[in-house]
């Protein structure tokens, strides 16, 4: 699973608020987010630079726990809010 399915500004969006995931580890996309460091206040600030860098909305459904789990299911959520934006 070398491959990303991300493009570069996600990876480094994410990487901002990952400070146990050192600059050179790569970011997969079964990475564990809270593992890498990703608390709750950065959860918030992540989805509000996310929605305005993608000029999308999350739908209610997709703010919780689940959707920010892993980079792979984050980009799955952030890819559906972008079709129906």
């Amino acid at each position: 699973m070398g491959l990303t399915m991300w493009d570069s500004k996600f990876e480094e969006i994410l990487r901002r608020y990952l400070p146990f995931l050192s600059p050179e580890e790569p970011l997969r996309p079964d990475t564990g987010l809270r593992d890498a460091g990703l608390d709750s206040l950065g959860t918030v600030e992540l989805l509000g630079v996310l929605e305005s860098e993608y000029s999308v909305t999350f739908p209610e459904d997709a703010l919780s726990l689940e959707s920010f789990a892993s980079p792979g299911v984050l980009w799955e959520k952030l890819s559906a809010a972008r079709v129906t934006a």
